[in-house]
């Protein structure tokens, strides 16, 4: 899928934003999440910039590298994407602790 919109730009910024958080090259999360190591990079690097924007497969995948659910990708709210990032990293019983709480904010 082609840039077109919002949508694209904010899986573009939080793939980035998520890769230089962990540490990785663009070729090194590639390779991890199964791409051929020759091509790689420049895929990881044409949705950075959001040219193409990775299929909910492939960005599931880059996602388990990063430890974020594809939901993150999507947030357009930055507080929400630490929310999403933070749960998704939580243990079960600290999510229960927070879906208890949900009811009272």
């Amino acid at each position: 899928m082609a840039r077109g919109g919002k949508k694209e730009a904010v899986v573009a910024a939080r793939l980035g934003a998520a890769r230089a958080e962990a540490g990785l090259s663009q070729r090194e999360l590639g390779v991890r999440a199964g791409m051929d190591p020759s091509v790689a990079s420049p895929r990881v690097n044409q949705y950075e910039r959001g040219k193409h924007t990775p299929d909910s497969s492939t960005l599931g995948k880059l996602g388990q590298v990063l430890n974020v659910p594809i939901a993150y990708f999507y947030a357009e709210d930055e507080d929400l994407a630490l929310v999403i990032v933070a749960f998704h990293r939580s243990s079960a019983a600290a999510r229960r602790r927070l879906i208890a709480t949900l009811p009272k904010i």
